[in-house]
């Protein structure tokens, strides 16, 4: 009887092992728990924000940097407020989840090189092939700089908000559950099939938006933060709206420095989709896949054997 009692008093309760692993909470759980909390926390930046820019006569324009600034800046607080939370239950730092690393600015600097030049070279390719055609030169002036620097800020708030929402808590926890690279699979393909709401885009650029996560996340695979992730979202979308001109998912944004338009087979001009909706960025982007792999992988040790890391393997 006693041996009875000593065992029931050792071994977990049924709902314990439920809802709690080796890690802490379980990953479904955890995912759960984090959804509702960035909801409510979204939804309480994002209406004042709303109300704020309507209420001087500034109603949300997909191809105006300010009013996406304010937008996404309000959807970032609440993703970062409830990633602390769940930082806070989980007993990890306060900034976890890929944004905590080292050399940031580095990293975010070479990821915004890496973005623009892959941009570049993307359109440099459809010129060369007559799949895009250039409609004059840019007139250049005050209000040109105006905006480059706006579209800046603005692109780096989507490529963080849009990074960490898709390679951050939810990177780190599907990891516990099904392994880093399931989680980087699944999370880009979702990352992917959000792309279908958006006006104008493509199967090819639903593809190539889900190829891009699988590149992030070699990048957060070999770097353990999402900085060069974050530069290189940012600045692909940078070049591809306002250096080039050329429709982003089907959007072409107020300001931008050339004008362009698509001609030819869409399949090999991307159409209204843009650049990205061409065949051509599927070789690109894994060609910067094997880049990265063949430079990182000497230099920088996997996710898995660093150190200290907030993303544990497994659960």
């Amino acid at each position: 009887m006693e041996n009875d009692v000593a065992e029931l008093l050792i071994k977990p309760s049924i709902l314990r092992r439920i809802f709690a692993g080796n890690n802490g909470i379980r990953a479904g759980w955890s995912i759960g728990i984090f959804f509702i909390l960035m909801a409510l926390l979204t939804a309480a930046f994002f209406f004042p924000a709303k109300f704020i820019l309507e209420k001087n006569g500034l109603p949300f324009a997909e191809q105006q940097p300010l009013q996406i600034c304010v937008i996404d800046f309000a959807c970032f607080l609440g993703l970062l407020g409830a990633s602390m939370i769940m930082a806070l239950i989980e007993h990890k730092p306060i900034i976890s989840y890929g944004l905590e690393g080292t050399r940031r600015f580095a990293k975010l600097f070479y990821g915004a090189l890496s973005g623009v030049i892959a941009l570049s070279v993307l359109v440099y390719l459809l010129k060369l092939g007559g799949f895009l055609i250039f409609d004059g030169q840019p007139v250049l002036n005050w209000q040109v700089i105006q905006y480059a620097f706006s579209w800046g800020i603005t692109f780096f708030l989507v490529g963080l908000y849009e990074e960490y929402f898709s390679r951050g808590y939810m990177q780190a926890t599907l990891t516990r559950g099904i392994g880093f690279w399931w989680s980087a699979l699944v999370l880009s393909l979702a990352f992917g099939c959000l792309h279908i709401s958006n006006k104008g885009e493509s199967p090819i650029g639903i593809f190539s938006a889900a190829l891009d996560g699988m590149i992030c996340c070699i990048s957060l695979w070999y770097l353990k933060d999402l900085w060069w992730a974050i530069g290189f979202h940012a600045s692909w979308d940078w070049a591809e709206s306002y250096l080039w001109g050329t429709a982003n998912s089907g959007r072409v944004v107020q300001g931008h420095l050339f004008s362009v338009h698509p001609q030819g087979n869409i399949l090999w001009s991307g159409g209204a989709t843009g650049p990205e909706g061409s065949i051509l960025v599927i070789p690109l982007l894994l060609f910067i896949g094997l880049l990265m792999w063949i430079i990182w992988r000497r230099t920088n040790a996997p996710l898995s054997k660093s150190v200290g890391t907030t993303i544990p393997l497994s659960e």
